[in-house]
């Protein structure tokens, strides 16, 4: 998915990385706790102030000081390298964290109240990247969506419904090109722009625990092995290389900020992206009206899954030794109308089982997939990162050679085994 650029002043950083690295500590009369609050998403960083101000007002014997600084996953690395992890943590819930998880470093949330208030399936998403052995390290916040987003209004006055099945889109899309309307405003000039549909349709392949089975042959990848890029992927590049043949002239050529103008204008009745794309569409177009489904892989239309992230996960410390003033911060985060309020603000779907959606209707559209728990992660979470899939996925769609882009990823994934993972045993 691609990374948010986050934007800070000079003078935000100086103040936060000097906090960083002093640590946490009460006044001298010992009255007040210091909590050092770590956060990695620079739009937020308002709303954060809000929320601190608040709890700070109903929680006089806690100063909450909010560190946002640029390059969250290296920084993190470094403060728990030299022992000096803040108190309460967000992170992307990407596969960066999982690791970091998994190591152990986190608190664990097992036994504590909050984490019955959160659905379910957005926990999973998280346990999918890792934990600790046994552990819950973190509570999933507020999560994205990646689907396939559409004007609303050249549907209607098309009279198009949504479709529910791959036949039904493909129709949809030649309908579509028979009106003279692009069915897909699509760009490949970065090559992050590939990964949510790959991300949107694979994630259908690699149910069943593909990539459990993936790590476990290790070495043995390949096209004979048990399970495989090469094995279990064609489909899936053949339908994502179908729809990318529905995007306008010149679309390898166009950057993200071009197709999310294009599609802003009306000038394309879709877009394969996620709900952090409407940002962008909506600052060119306030008045567009669009909304998201998930891919219609299945035969069956009861079987369609939303593929979502983590967007914001909350941790803390493992051994802070402000314990019970970052639990008592962290269960006012998660207050419904707190989390309401942030996720309205961010464009994203709280996690709190219950907890209302702001009226906009992409985030309506997708509202019954969270409910039902009909959710699933980012499948390139679970990829290495030594792997270069983002590239591999781009030029694929360059030159429509799927057998060479999986088998090439299968490469990879055995020469990033034979250094870092080790098969498991039965």
């Amino acid at each position: 998915m691609r990374k948010r650029l986050i934007r800070t002043t000079a003078a935000i950083g100086i103040v936060g990385l000097a906090a960083l690295s002093g640590g946490c500590a009460a006044n001298p009369a010992g009255e007040v706790t210091t909590l050092d609050f770590f956060q990695f998403k620079g739009e937020a960083l308002g709303d954060f102030n809000d929320i601190i101000a608040d709890f700070e007002a109903e929680n006089p014997d806690i100063k909450v000081v909010q560190n946002q600084v640029a390059d969250s996953e290296t920084l993190i690395r470094t403060l728990l390298v030299k022992n000096s992890t803040p108190d309460v943590i967000t992170l992307n819930g990407n596969g960066s964290f999982g690791r970091l998880a998994e190591a152990g470093v986190f608190y664990d949330f097992s036994d504590e109240p909050v984490l019955e208030t959160i659905n379910p399936g957005v926990q999973e998403i998280l346990a999918q990247l890792g934990n600790a052995p046994g552990e819950v390290n973190s509570l999933g916040y507020v999560n994205n969506a990646n689907g396939i987003i559409y004007n609303r209004q050249i549907f209607a006055e098309q009279d198009l419904d949504v479709p529910e099945t791959w036949d039904e889109l493909i129709a949809l899309c030649d309908t579509l090109v028979e009106r003279g309307i692009t069915p897909f405003a699509t760009s490949l000039a970065e090559n992050w722009t590939a990964m949510p549909s790959w991300n949107g349709i694979g994630a259908y392949y690699s149910q069943d625990d593909f990539f459990d089975a993936m790590r476990a042959e290790g070495e043995n990848v390949g096209p004979d092995s048990a399970v495989s890029f090469e094995k279990d992927f064609p489909d899936a590049m053949a339908q994502q290389a179908q729809l990318f043949e529905y995007s306008q002239d010149g679309y390898r050529g166009a950057s993200y900020d071009d197709s999310t103008s294009l599609f802003a204008q009306g000038g394309a009745a879709m877009m394969l992206q996620g709900i952090w794309a409407l940002s962008p569409v909506k600052a060119a177009n306030p008045d567009i009206d669009a909304a998201i489904f998930p891919y219609p892989v299945p035969a069956d239309p009861d079987d369609r899954m939303l593929v979502s992230g983590v967007d914001v996960t909350v941790t803390m410390a493992r051994d802070t030794p402000h314990r019970e003033e970052a639990l008592r911060f962290i269960e006012y985060l998660f207050q419904p109308d707190v989390i309401e309020s942030f996720a309205a603000s961010q464009t994203m779907v709280p996690s709190v089982i219950g907890a209302s959606l702001s009226d906009d209707p992409a985030l309506q559209s997708i509202a019954p997939y969270f409910d039902a728990g009909r959710i699933t992660g980012f499948i390139d979470h679970q990829v290495p990162p030594a792997i270069p899939l983002t590239g591999i996925v781009q030029q694929f769609l360059y030159d429509g050679d799927a057998t060479g882009a999986l088998r090439t990823l299968d490469n990879e994934w055995r020469k990033v085994a034979a250094r870092t993972i080790t098969p498991t045993e039965d």
